[in-house]
């Protein structure tokens, strides 16, 4: 199990500070909160503050299990660029335990609609990326949100449907899934034994709560569902804020709540190294 960082990213905007400002009391935030595993992004690695936020992960012995790298995946260049940053940060994260990099293909401007042809070259380059990335020793794991459910979930299932599953894993994103329409355990059978992570964070209406609870989506059934399955993905939780969520408490609050709530949902324990 582990925390995804959106939502420190959020909490530094609410205290109007810079992000790398806020993590010396952050990350001890995420170790009292009794999480072991840390899922960030490169937001929280500018080149010049990377060592002292690897300092601070040290320091609350913490893990990095995966990294979040998102970028473009249908045109070539774009799909190059992401797959360098993908390499350059999973590196200096492998002495933290990143085994993992976790992509969300860019949407196109105004999130039109990619076309036939731009989902090949995505597929393609997804292909390569993965690749690209075993050879490294790390797992690719495709995430999504909304832009790639619409229209029936084209986007998505393209990519289900057109990569190689020996290098291009999934990471399915429950609430999204839930707020595009899809019931979550239909959901996680399409993507079958090619599942290595979910994202999981609660909404009431479409709206996040806090914390993670019981809400509209039935983590009970997606838990049943990976136990039938014998399927052991990383869970992180992901809380995140929209502008008229009710926020009663602090972060590490909610965190500890979320905490408890996963680990007995899902049977697991947020203090294991991954």
């Amino acid at each position: 199990m582990a925390v995804e960082g959106y939502i420190f990213q959020q909490h530094a905007e609410r205290l109007k500070q810079p992000l790398l400002a806020t993590m010396p009391q952050v990350l001890p935030m995420v170790r009292a909160a009794g999480f072991r595993n840390i899922e960030l992004n490169p937001a929280f690695f500018p080149i010049d503050g990377r060592d002292r936020i690897l300092s601070l992960v040290k320091e609350q012995s913490l893990s990095l299990p995966s990294l979040y790298v998102g970028g473009p995946m249908h045109d070539t260049e774009g799909a190059d660029r992401t797959i360098a940053a993908a390499l350059e940060f999973g590196t200096f994260c492998a002495p933290f335990g990143c085994k993992a990099i976790v992509n969300n293909p860019d949407p196109k401007p105004r999130e039109l609609p990619k076309t036939d042809a731009e989902l090949q070259i995505q597929a393609d380059s997804l292909n390569r990326m993965g690749r690209v990335l075993a050879q490294r020793g790390f797992e690719l794991r495709i995430h999504h949100h909304t832009p790639q459910l619409v229209e029936n979930a084209r986007e998505w299932r393209h990519i289900l449907h057109h990569t190689d599953p020996a290098y291009v894993h999934m990471c399915v994103d429950v609430d999204w899934a839930y707020e595009g329409g899809f019931e979550p355990v239909p959901f996680l059978r399409e993507v079958g034994s090619r599942l290595r992570e979910i994202h999981v964070r609660s909404a009431r209406d479409k709206l996040w709560l806090e914390d993670l609870e019981d809400s509209d989506i039935d983590y009970r059934a997606v838990a049943g569902y990976l136990r039938e399955q014998h399927l052991a993905p990383l869970i992180v939780v992901e809380l995140a804020y929209r502008p008229n969520t009710v926020v009663t408490r602090t972060l590490q609050e909610d965190l500890t709540i979320s905490r408890k709530y996963a680990e007995r949902i899902f049977g697991l324990k947020a203090g294991q190294a991954w």
